[in-house]
C-alpha cells in the first residue's frame, strides 16, 4: 500500500513542475518503474486515480514503463542475464544490480496557455 505515498510524492513533484511552467493542467505523466522497485502496477494506477482528483493532474493519463532487471560484473562490466548465476563467467567477480530497481519520473506533458 506504499503506492499511495509514492503517488502523493509524484503529484507534489508534478504540481511543482506545472506551477513553475505556468501550466493550467497536466495531460500525461510518464514513469519508469523497475521490476525490483516493489511497486504493484495495479495499485499504483488505482492510487493515481484516487489521488489525482482536485489536483492539476485531474485529467492526466499515467503511463508506466516497466524496466527489466539488469546485472553486470563489478570488475569488467560485462552484462549478466537475469536468472543466471550472479557472478561473471569471465572473471568470477560478483555481479551488481545496474537497473530494474528505479522509480523515475520520465516526463510530464503540460497544458500551458
Amino acid at each position: 500500500m506504499h503506492e499511495y505515498s509514492i503517488v502523493r510524492s509524484l503529484l507534489a513533484r508534478v504540481t511543482a513542475a506545472a506551477q513553475a511552467h505556468g501550466a493550467t493542467a497536466v495531460r500525461r505523466v510518464q514513469l519508469r518503474v523497475g521490476e525490483l522497485a516493489g511497486i504493484d502496477p495495479g495499485l499504483l494506477a488505482s492510487a493515481f486515480e484516487v489521488c489525482r482528483n482536485e489536483t492539476v493532474c485531474a485529467g492526466a493519463v499515467l503511463d508506466v514503463e516497466t524496466v527489466a532487471i539488469q546485472w553486470a560484473c563489478r570488475g569488467c562490466g560485462r552484462g549478466i542475464a537475469a536468472g543466471d548465476v550472479l557472478r561473471c563467467p569471465e572473471c568470477g567477480v560478483p555481479a551488481r544490480l545496474v537497473g530494474g530497481d528505479e522509480i523515475e519520473l520520465e516526463g510530464v506533458e503540460l497544458e500551458v496557455p
